[in-house]
C-alpha cells in the first residue's frame, strides 16, 4: 500500500516497495530504493532521496524522515527517525532505532549505530558517529531541499541544467531570503 503525493517526482529506475508514504513536493532520484516488508516508510514534504539512496525498515522500527530533508547519494537509512530539515551526507548509514534531531547534518561516510540519539542542531561525524558540534543548519538544509525540489520540476520538463545561469542565481537568492523569514513554510 503506497501513498505517494501526486506532486512527487519519481525518477526512472527508482524502486518503491511495501507501505510507503511520500509527501508533497518530494523527489526520489535515479536508482534510489525504498522498501518496507514490515513496518512502514514515511517521507515528509519537500524531501529528496538522491541517487542510490536506500531506505529500509527494521523489524521493530519504521523509517520516518521529516520535511525539507536531503538524503544524499548512496546514503542508507535503516529503521531510523530523521527530524525535519536534516541533511544526511553521501555514503552515511543510519541504523535501526537511531534518531537524528531536526536541523542536523550527518557527515558523509558517518555510521550512526543502532539506538543512537542526537539532539536537534547536531553535526554528526565518524564511524561510529559522534556529535562533534552544535549548529542550527535548519535554514541551509531547507535551501538544499528547495534546490532539489526545483531540480525535480525541471527534470519533469526535460531540463537537466536547473542549477545554471543568472535566473538560477536570482531564484536561489530570493529563496534564501524567503527561508530566512520562514516564508517558505
Amino acid at each position: 500500500m503506497q501513498d505517494i503525493h501526486e506532486s512527487v517526482f519519481v525518477a526512472e529506475g527508482a524502486k518503491l516497495f511495501g507501505k510507503v508514504e511520500i509527501g508533497e513536493g518530494s523527489s526520489v532520484w535515479y536508482n534510489a530504493v525504498v522498501r518496507s516488508e514490515c513496518q512502514y516508510v514515511r517521507v515528509g514534504r519537500y524531501t529528496n532521496l538522491q541517487d542510490f539512496a536506500m531506505l529500509h525498515v527494521g523489524f521493530d522500527h519504521p523509517t520516518v524522515i521529516g520535511d525539507h530533508c536531503s538524503i544524499t547519494h548512496h546514503a542508507t537509512v535503516h529503521g531510523a527517525v530523521i527530524g525535519d530539515a536534516c541533511l544526511i551526507g553521501i555514503n552515511a548509514t543510519i541504523m535501526d532505532g537511531a534518531v537524528i534531531g531536526a536541523g542536523s547534518i550527518v557527515g558523509g561516510g558517518a555510521f550512526v549505530t543502532e539506538g543512537s540519539e542526537f539532539p536537534p542542531n547536531s553535526i554528526i561525524l565518524g564511524a561510529p558517529a559522534k556529535a562533534v558540534k552544535e549548529r542550527d543548519s535548519t535554514r541551509a538544509n531547507r535551501l538544499n531541499a528547495w534546490v532539489y525540489h526545483r531540480n525535480a520540476q525541471a527534470y519533469l520538463r526535460g531540463e537537466h541544467r536547473a542549477w545554471d545561469g543568472e535566473e538560477y542565481q536570482r531564484w536561489r537568492a530570493e529563496m534564501a531570503e524567503k527561508i530566512e523569514r520562514d516564508a517558505d513554510l
